[in-house]
């Protein structure tokens, strides 16, 4: 087996270790919660049941906030590693419950942890199930992380700010088109934060919110562009810089 297709220990250890404390997290949070009918916990499927779920788990937030923040974050974690559709509603969740400067802070860890997460599980077992759902997008974005290699950091903040590629596209192809886990990471970190900005403000009005098409106006997608083309700017810069050295090259040698 290559060195390329080793899977390093510490890699692994880190995606058993993100499993194992979502597991630990909701037992605990489970026997440590009062005696209560808790059936109106489930994964919201849209507005309503957002609602209905806030007003109930708003009535533990102050007396149980460690609770309820290991149950978030399990959650959340889990939802990102297996792909279950809804984490928007999470995010509008925490900023609900949390406000602006910590529920950014937490949507920002748990999805990057969660993404993180598919990320290990993707480089383990994922590559057939890429290949099978997405032969022709995974080409594009195997010539582009080839072609920006030395500018990935830039290209990979631009993926995560803009809708260029689906989140969950990019948190299982990115192992298997070789991006570093550090990079992976650091762009999802920082690229995470204006779109998660924009949704936990909007979940501290939940009240007002009458349909999800009101989470991003003109100015939010327009700032979320400006952003991404910022990002990719060296990258596009170093690349004519590039060309030029080689014009450059083959004139002298002519």
């Amino acid at each position: 087996m290559g060195r390329e297709e080793r899977f390093p220990v510490w890699e692994a250890a880190l995606g058993a270790g993100v499993a194992a404390a979502f597991a630990t997290g909701l037992v605990g949070v489970y026997l440590s919660m009062p005696d209560s009918d808790y059936s109106f916990l489930k994964l919201p499927r849209n507005l309503e049941e957002l609602q209905i779920l806030t007003g109930h788990l708003e009535n533990y937030t102050s007396d149980y906030t460690i609770q309820v923040l290991v149950g978030y974050c399990s959650v959340y974690i889990f939802m990102q590693t297996f792909m279950i559709p809804g984490t928007i509603f999470m995010s509008l969740l925490a900023g609900a419950l949390f406000g602006q400067l910590r529920g950014v802070a937490l949507v920002v860890f748990a999805a990057s942890a969660g993404a993180s997460s598919c990320f290990f599980l993707s480089k383990l077992i994922g590559k057939p199930l890429v290949f099978s759902l997405w032969p022709d997008k995974l080409m594009f974005f195997q010539k582009q992380v080839a072609k920006r290699r030395e500018k990935l950091l830039n290209y990979m903040l631009f993926l995560r700010v803009t809708p260029t590629l689906p989140n969950t596209f990019i948190n299982l192809a990115s192992p298997i088109v070789d991006v570093p886990y550090h990079i992976f990471l650091l762009a999802t970190l920082i690229g995470l934060i204006p779109a998660s900005y924009v949704t936990v403000r909007a979940g501290i009005a939940l009240g007002e919110l009458t349909s999800l098409s009101d989470l991003y106006d003109t100015q939010s997608i327009a700032l979320l562009f400006l952003i991404g083309v910022v990002s990719v700017t060296p990258t596009l810069l170093g690349k004519d810089k590039a060309q030029e050295k080689t014009s450059e090259i083959a004139v002298t040698a002519s």
